[in-house]
Parts: structure tokens; C-alpha cells; sequence
């Protein structure tokens, strides 16, 4: 674990502003130590060589191709610190569930005491729940039992901690209630002496107190579970530092726990049916990430690449590390002034809007989630703040998560299927999910999902509450054998707590509103196959193209700051002549034939509109339909037909990077041999169809159902 703190009005953890005090190092030289206030964040830092040029999911660079180094350190000089850093960090411990049993196995007094402890604390809360089913009070009284273990998890100290915030993410294995309340656990527990920190600075940096700092604050900032935070400013610059100190004896700890409580896993997974995941397995997994929050040079190579991926928006601002003052159980970052951002009053007072700082946060991480893959687990208000000049700054960045390359498409795709009510689609979604295995048949989840999501989808996109369909779905889950993987879970937490910190200042705020035009953009120009094939089957139905469809997400996709007009399509456009394009191609034709009509009769129409009533009385033998024997529905679908097209044509126009060299593509596709053909069969149906409305003129024989329908 580790620590990040921020100072300002609003700061959650505290101990008061006032004069420094100093504190006397083993030289003489006395060093000045500060009283100030600060928010705590925890992190769950993974290895990440940054000194590398990082590289998104698909192995493509970022933009932002250099990598961000310290001012005025140069490249080789960052590497080099890092290196150092790295080597203080050579004998962190590391996760292993062999040497745990080898080394408990042989202290039996220790063991039992602690299993002891626990067993009372936790069988006095399994009782509880005994008796609630016998009396039939087990679902009236989720809510308390659910606090009531909140509770037990933090007496129990920092494992338990950790394990409550980790089952917090998981709604395979906890009902609503319990996620609910877990979500709610904190890390304030009590600091360790001062005199042991600042002993483990000077031993793990090498360096006397008083030669790396100009002053320290004499007390820790903020406590969690797995160390404590210092303000300090650095002797050979004057710069602000957040100094995080290891706890002392916390690898012993959390070790024994870990032993017990996978003991414990083996007989949750050989006795309670209930839980279908391997509880052994998502054990295993959480404490290697706990293990690697104990390393905070690993945290801070996260913080770095989170930094080189997203902080290339002007709005974001993420603290750089100081690698020279960073080892295995000390991490020096940035100091960053800021405001909670739960906490409105004091952002308005700066002049700063809450929903503002909220959106900066939705599309960083849309990006993170869906872009690069790689993200940023928990944005709760602890590690997201607001600063004087409306930066949003992230914190905390030992809880990072990624998501994979294919369930990155399918998420996407999952919100398609889901806007198209292709329950079917959803269900087979779980298989590019990595929820299921893909011999697990999933026609038994389409019904759960139609009975939840065609009540949910009666309001329309934007008007849907992303916690609703969070809890909605978790309830799926739990009723059915899925083993939800720990990215997704975490991707539902980060988005549920982003709504909920936008619920403070606008009640009415929904996350999947403010996502939508991300998503937009995302199917219009990404050439991943997977979501061209959701474009395709989002825009085509029952072998009509739905112009409706294609006009909302231009609409959605232009509020998106990145989209491009040049791009819009363009994966479309590459299928239609590829090999296997023949069933676009053909839905194409049709299409391309109905809209030429449409704007040849629409001409005909509005020349036919504009004659004086008297000349068309005389032309038209009175004759009041006109030229055309058409009915009136059918010559409104065609002038609106035609109208829409142009709406959609006015809208890339007015997109703000809207070149003519747009339609280039398109002129290059039809220059190809299979474009001709492509582009005499177009032809020949419009001219087919137009002969058969003149025929239908001449003959006064009112249009068949099929010829309109083509």
C-alpha cells in the first residue's frame, strides 16, 4: 500500500495549520517540520519498467511519444534514478503462498492466536447470520450485518482492510448490500512513533534526514493501513514533497493473515455451493496485489505511466516522482494542492464547477477503460481532487488495473447490444468478457437479462442511471455461475463512484449520458472488427439502414472533443469491398437505391409544390396528387428520407475539421474493379426503380407494397 496526500481547504485528515517546529537530525544541522492538513489516499502499485516507452494495448505508441522526466533531469539521468531506486527496492518480498505455509507451518502458538482473534470476531458475525436465517430475517437484515462486518473487517486491522475493499469489487460473491457498505471502508488506523519513519527514510535512502530535507512536518499527514505520509521540502531544490513511509513489521502481518485466510478458501471452496468463483484463486490474486503495494518503487513506475498515457490533456494533472528519494518502503511525489471532490462548497469557492471537474474525469477514464486499457481502480474523492486552477488531480495510483484487448471491443459492443435491447448479443458478450467459458451455454441468462433491462431501458439513454444498471446486473451475476473477472469489477466501481461524486452537485447527472459521445465516436471511426461489426449491426435492421441511428451518433460523437469528421465511417467504408463484404454490399445497394430516389421524387415534389395552384389545376387536369400517384404517407417518408441525408451531410459539414478531401476515400473505393460493379448494380437499380414509378405514372397503378419497401 501506499500513501499520496494533497493539502487545501476541504482536506479530509488533518492536524491543524500553524508555525513549523523543527526537528533535530543526527547531525547538528536542525531541520524545520511542518503543521499542515491533507486528504489520504491508498495505493496498489504493479511493475511497469518506465523506462521504456510505454505503449497502449494494441503495442501502438501513445501520441505523447517521450517519456515525462523530472525538469531539469534529462533522460539518461531519470533512467539512471530510476535504476537506483530500483535496486534499493532488489529484496521486496513478493507474494508466495509456498514460502507462507513453509514459514507458519513451523510457529503454531502464533498461528492459533491469531486464528483465534479472528475466528471469534468472524464467527460471532456467522451466527448472527444463523440465527437471521432460522428466524427468516436473513434479507431484512442485510443492511445491518453488512455494516456490522464493515466494522469487524477494520478491527481486524489492514488485511482485512484491504480484503473488505477488495470484496467490495466483486458482485459475483456479495449481494448489493454488502458492496454497498464495503465500498465505505477506510484506512484510518492508528500511526506508528515518528522516530521509526524518519529511522526508516535515513536507512532505506542512504542519506541523513537532515541532508535530503530542509524541513519535515514532525507529525504524519494522513495514516492508512500500510504506511503513513509526510510533507517535507527537499534541501536541493526547495520543492514540496509528499514523503510515504512503510509501516513497520506490516509484511508480518498481512503474511500470517493471508496464510489463514486461504486456509480458509480451501474450505469455502470445497463446502459452500453457493459461491461459484474459485474463492482460492481471487485469494491468491488479491494478495499479490496487496503484496505489490509493500514495493513503492512499483507505485511509482505506475504513476508514471498513468501520467505518460493521460496527462496529455491540458485539464489532467497527475505528481511526478522523485526517484532519487524513492525505495522499497519510502515514495517521494509530488506535493498537490487541491480540494476533495465531494466537497462543493469549497470547489465553488474557488470559482470551479463540480460537473465540470466530473466530466474531466468520465472521459479520462473512458480513455483508461476502453482506450489504453490501462486504469486507475479507485477514484473516490480521497484520490481525486480539484486544484486552484481547475485541474482534476489524480492520486493513488497502487490500485491500477487493465483491461484486456478484446473485452476493451466488447464492452463497447455490450453497450450496442444493450441500447438494441439483443439480449442474445449480451449474453454472448460474456464469452469476449472472459465471464464464461465458452462451453457454457448462456440461452438461460437472455431471460434474466430481458426481464431487467427492458424495464431499465424504458428511459432512453440518457436518461439512465448507471448505478441502477449496475446493481441491475450485479444481481444477475450473482444469480447465475459467472466468475466475474477483477477488471470489470473494478471498471463498475470506478464509473458507479464517478456518478456518485456528479450526484452531489446535480441530482439529475447520468454517467452514461456523459459517456455516450465517447462511445459514439468510438464505433465511427475505430477499425477494430469488432465494433465495425457493431456499427454494421447497429445502423442495419431487418435489411434497412436506420438513418435515425447514424444521425444520433453523429450528433453524440461531434460533442466528443476528439472526433474527427475525416475519420466517420471509414471502417465501413474498407468492408464494403472487402472479400467477405458481399452481405453489406447488398444492403448498400439497396439503400443507395432507395435514397437516389428519394431525392430524385423529392425534387420532383418540391418543383411540383412551387408551380402557382392555378398552372398546376391547368396541367394537372386538377388532379390533386399531383405527377406522382403516390400516397401521402409514402411521399412523406420519401421527402423525409431525403431530409434526413441531409442533415447527416450538414452535420460532418459543420464539424470543426470538416475537409471536402472527406469524400476522397470514397472516390478512390469506387475507382476500384469491384467498386465498378458495385457501382453498376447502384445504377441499375435506380434506373429500374425509376422506370417503374414513370410505368406506375403512365398506367396511374398505385404503388405495391413491395416497390416501396425496396
Amino acid at each position: 500500500m501506499s500513501l499520496v496526500v494533497a493539502v487545501g481547504a476541504g482536506a479530509g485528515v488533518g492536524i491543524g495549520a500553524g508555525q513549523p517546529f523543527c526537528y533535530r537530525g543526527r547531525s547538528s544541522r536542525r531541520v524545520r517540520l511542518f503543521k499542515t492538513r491533507a486528504a489520504l489516499v491508498e495505493s496498489r502499485p504493479r511493475v511497469v519498467p518506465a523506462a521504456v516507452t510505454v505503449r497502449d494495448g494494441n503495442n501502438n505508441n501513445n501520441n505523447n511519444s517521450q517519456l515525462i522526466y523530472r525538469k531539469g533531469l534529462d533522460r539518461a539521468e531519470d533512467i539512471q534514478a530510476e535504476a537506483r531506486a530500483m535496486a534499493r527496492a532488489a529484496n521486496a518480498t513478493v507474494y508466495s503462498p509456498q514460502l507462507l505455509a513453509l514459514k507458519y507451518n513451523s510457529r503454531p502458538i502464533k498461528v492459533l492466536r491469531r486464528t483465534l482473534q479472528i475466528l471469534i470476531a468472524l464467527g460471532s458475525f456467522g451466527l448472527k447470520l444463523a440465527v437471521d436465517q432460522r428466524n427468516g430475517e436473513l434479507d431484512q437484515n442485510k443492511r445491518l450485518r453488512a455494516t456490522e462486518l464493515r466494522r469487524i473487517f477494520t478491527r481486524l486491522g489492514p488485511t482485512f482492510v484491504k480484503l473488505g475493499q477488495g470484496l467490495s469489487t466483486r458482485p459475483d460473491i456479495c449481494p448489493p448490500e454488502y458492496l454497498e457498505e464495503l465500498s465505505e471502508l477506510q484506512d484510518a488506523l492508528p500511526t506508528f512513533p515518528d522516530e521509526e519513519a524518519f529511522a526508516c527514510i535515513e536507512r532505506e535512502l542512504g542519506l541523513s534526514l537532515d541532508s535530503i530535507y530542509s524541513s519535515i512536518s514532525p507529525q504524519p499527514i494522513a495514516a492508512a493501513s500500510l504506511g503513513q505520509v509526510y510533507k517535507a521540502q527537499l534541501k536541493y531544490s526547495g520543492q514540496i514533497v509528499a514523503v510515504k513511509v512503510q509501516r513497520p513489521g506490516i509484511e508480518e502481518a498481512i503474511g500470517l493473515d493471508f496464510y489463514l485466510i486461504r486456509g480458509l478458501g480451501f474450505l469455502v471452496n470445497k463446502y459452500v455451493d453457493i459461491i461459484s468463483s474459485d474463492v482460492v484463486a481471487l485469494i491468491d490474486e488479491f494478495a499479490s496485489r496487496v503484496y505489490q503495494e509493500l514495493n513503492y518503487v512499483q507505485e511509482g513506475q505506475n504513476a508514471r505511466r498513468f501520467k505518460k498515457l493521460y496527462a496529455d490533456k491540458e485539464e489532467v494533472l497527475v505528481p511526478d516522482i522523485f526517484w532519487d528519494y524513492t525505495s522499497g518502503k519510502v515514495l517521494t511525489m509530488d506535493w498537490v494542492d487541491g480540494v476533495k471532490l465531494n466537497e462543493q462548497a469549497a470547489i465553488e469557492k474557488q470559482g470551479l464547477k463540480v460537473l465540470d471537474l466530473v466530466n474531466t474525469g468520465i472521459q479520462c477514464s473512458l480513455r483508461q477503460l476502453l482506450e489504453y486499457g490501462y486504469f486507475h481502480a479507485d477514484p473516490h474523492p480521497g484520490n481525486l481532487l480539484a486544484t486552484p486552477d481547475g485541474k482534476l488531480a489524480f492520486l493513488d495510483f497502487g490500485m491500477m488495473s487493465e483491461t484486456p484487448e478484446e473485452a476493451r471491443s466488447a464492452i463497447i459492443g455490450h453497450v450496442v447490444h444493450m441500447v438494441n435491447r439483443d439480449y442474445e448479443a449480451m449474453a454472448r458478450d460474456y464469452y469476449a468478457l472472459d465471464f464464461l467459458s465458452r462451453d457454457v451455454d448462456v440461452s438461460p441468462i437472455v431471460p434474466a437479462l430481458r426481464n431487467f433491462f427492458d424495464d431499465a431501458l424504458n428511459s432512453t439513454v440518457s436518461e439512465l442511471n448507471f448505478k441502477t444498471i449496475v446493481d441491475g446486473l450485479g444481481a444477475v451475476l450473482y444469480q447465475y455461475p459467472f466468475n466475474v473477472p477483477a477488471y470489470y469489477a473494478l471498471i463498475l466501481r470506478s464509473l458507479t463512484v464517478l456518478e456518485g461524486l456528479a450526484l452531489y452537485a446535480d441530482p439529475n447527472f447520468k454517467v452514461l449520458a456523459a459517456s455516450y459521445p465517447y462511445f459514439a465516436k468510438r464505433l465511427l471511426t475505430d477499425p477494430n472488427p469488432y465494433l465495425r461489426d457493431a456499427l454494421i449491426e447497429l445502423l442495419f435492421k431487418d435489411g434497412k439502414f436506420r438513418w435515425n441511428r447514424l444521425e444520433n451518433l453523429l450528433v453524440q460523437g461531434k460533442k466528443d472533443r476528439d472526433f474527427s469528421a475525416k475519420d466517420a465511417l471509414q471502417p465501413v467504408l474498407k468492408l464494403l469491398l472487402a472479400p467477405d463484404g458481399e452481405e453489406l454490399r447488398n444492403l448498400v445497394i439497396k439503400e443507395a437505391v432507395r435514397v437516389n430516389e428519394a431525392f430524385v421524387l423529392g425534387t420532383v415534389i418540391d418543383t411540383y409544390n412551387s408551380i402557382p395552384d392555378l398552372m398546376r389545376t391547368l396541367m394537372f387536369n386538377g388532379n390533386a396528387t399531383g405527377p406522382l400517384m403516390m400516397s401521402d404517407t409514402e411521399r412523406e417518408s420519401m421527402i423525409g428520407l431525403r431530409d434526413q441525408v441531409l442533415r447527416i451531410w450538414f452535420l460532418l459539414q459543420s464539424s470543426e475539421n470538416f475537409d471536402p478531401a472527406l469524400l476522397q476515400p470514397i472516390l478512390q473505393v469506387l475507382q476500384q474493379p469491384e467498386a465498378r460493379s458495385l457501382g453498376g448494380r447502384v445504377i441499375g437499380g435506380i434506373t429500374q426503380r425509376l422506370a417503374a414509378r414513370l410505368l406506375q405514372q403512365v398506367l396511374r397503378i398505385p404503388a405495391t407494397a413491395s416497390a416501396t419497401t425496396l
